[in-house]
């Protein structure tokens, strides 16, 4: 296999693999009109062209001559956009094809704390001292997917404030008695937050978007399930933390945030981690924060550095894109950072009240971090139904912003990047019985993707255009025998 400018060309005869490149980012998912199409004509070509329209019974619409002859061609009966502009693209007659996207207002909340800049994680354009695009580009994330509202994630903290103004919404209800979650210490169904820290973590989840309150979450809509393992000190025990993962598991969630820490390793929890592992259920775990600060490579916080590939361990960035001043870090057992510092999210004191509501205090830890990505997890999953756990966490560490700063202090190098990561592109290969090749493609929901064939890397044909289904997969054979050997890739043209 070979990798040229980030898109993927797959040999015919390699071995089954699953690859994530990112191809081009959509204007947003499946919104096109299904009655026509854009076509760029090549210069020479015209006379050809308009006997190919009349071959194929197009017709042309309108043109624009000051944008090269760009016509607008009617889209004819028992003809589908993607296949009409395969049969463009294959002609040699185009300069390109494309569908003709429906445009619309951009997804921008209408949270105040949003529109106000205060949420700089979300969408950093170089507020209060902050570096432009030092945040995890959530408003061209949003273009694509907004909701997560199939999703479970389960928040195992100190409890969740339900009645939230900002957060009743989005939480979870038990179908079986009501409740939001499970109380670890009472063992009842709706645990109350005993400390702020399990509100303050739904909130940069979860929060209700485009409400016109408060802030907004990463995932405007979203299904958290609440689960208290810590008391009103902000502790807990093995035995607290193995009851409310069990309860999670056993309930739904998919993913599971652990904004909390022991520095002690445990058989029974580590246990528990390949039950959740088995489950496909993904925990995201907060490194750790604190003075001083801890090398988590010399110094293990669990369950973060349990090594298990369906833990993603977090540390915090600042608006400057560099390390957290009190982030715990591992070049080895910390995977990415996200945006932990000088935070602002729902607490727990009132249905209505936000923290910090001074500014002389600032929220700033490895917890609000891992909240973040959460988050991110739900909408990668909703996004592409049919990937497992690995999928999902693999699509997350392959769009990261690689940041200097952060070089030598996760696995990753790098900050989380929501919106590269909505818009990547699998390829799984198989082996066949037969001379042809098989792949698939997954590009999320309703995506149009477009495969391309080479037999030097350099030039490049398009040879099968198609629209992912509703698991956001489809798959590709080519039947060609005797022929050079051939890689391919896959971009989106949506």
């Amino acid at each position: 296999m070979a990798f040229v400018s980030g898109i993927l060309a797959l040999a015919a005869t390699i071995s089954p693999a699953q690859i994530y490149v990112t191809g081009a980012p959509p204007a947003s998912t499946n919104r096109y009109r299904s009655d026509q199409i854009l076509v760029q004509p090549k210069a020479a070509a015209l006379p050809a062209l308009e006997r190919f329209h009349a071959e194929h019974h197009t017709r042309a619409l309108h043109t624009f001559p000051s944008i090269h002859n760009l016509q607008v061609l009617a889209v004819p009966p028992g003809e589908t956009v993607a296949s009409l502009l395969a049969r463009y693209r294959q002609s040699d007659l185009v300069e390109f094809a494309e569908p003709d996207y429906l445009i619309h207002a951009a997804a921008i909340p209408n949270d105040p704390r949003f529109q106000d800049g205060t949420m700089w994680a979300l969408d950093n354009h170089g507020q209060n001292g902050g570096t432009p695009h030092a945040d995890v580009s959530a408003t061209n994330a949003w273009d694509v997917l907004t909701s997560a509202s199939n999703i479970v994630v389960a928040v195992v903290d100190s409890g969740i404030r339900a009645t939230h103004e900002d957060l009743a919404a989005n939480m979870w209800v038990n179908p079986n008695g009501g409740g939001s979650g499970f109380d670890a210490f009472t063992g009842t169904n709706n645990p109350s937050d005993a400390t702020g820290h399990g509100t303050l973590v739904a909130g940069l989840l979860g929060a209700v978007g485009n409400n016109g309150k408060g802030i907004t979450g990463i995932a405007w809509n979203i299904r958290m399930m609440n689960c208290r393992c810590l008391d009103s000190t902000g502790n807990g025990s093995d035995s607290t933390l193995l009851a409310c993962f069990e309860f999670a598991r056993t309930n739904g969630a998919r993913i599971i945030n652990a904004s909390l820490t022991s520095s002690t390793p445990s058989l029974a929890v580590s246990n528990e981690m390949n039950v959740l592992r088995a489950a496909g259920i993904i925990v995201v775990a907060a490194a750790g924060t604190g003075i001083p600060v801890v090398n988590v490579d010399v110094s293990p916080t669990y369950p973060a550095c349990y090594a298990m590939d369906n833990i993603v361990s977090v540390i915090y960035s600042t608006r400057t894109d560099t390390l957290g001043r009190l982030s715990y870090y591992g070049a080895t057992n910390t995977l990415l950072a996200a945006p932990g510092d000088q935070l602002f999210s729902t607490f727990s004191t009132s249905d209505s009240y936000y923290y910090p509501s001074n500014s002389l205090y600032v929220l700033s830890s490895t917890s609000f971090a891992a909240a973040y990505v959460s988050g991110a997890c739900a909408l990668l999953m909703a996004q592409y139904p049919a990937d497992g756990y690995r999928d999902t966490i693999a699509r997350l560490v392959n769009s990261v912003d690689p940041i200097p700063a952060l070089a030598g202090t996760c696995r990753t190098g790098g900050r989380l990047n929501l919106a590269k990561a909505l818009h990547t592109i699998r390829l799984a290969t198989t082996f066949t019985n037969g001379p042809a090749f098989q792949m698939a493609v997954s590009g999320g929901l309703n995506r149009t993707c477009s495969v391309e064939a080479s037999t030097n890397l350099t030039n490049w044909s398009p040879v099968y255009t198609n629209t992912s289904s509703t698991n956001g997969t489809f798959g590709f054979t080519d039947p060609t025998t005797n022929s050079p050997e051939r890689f391919y890739r896959a971009t989106a043209t949506q």
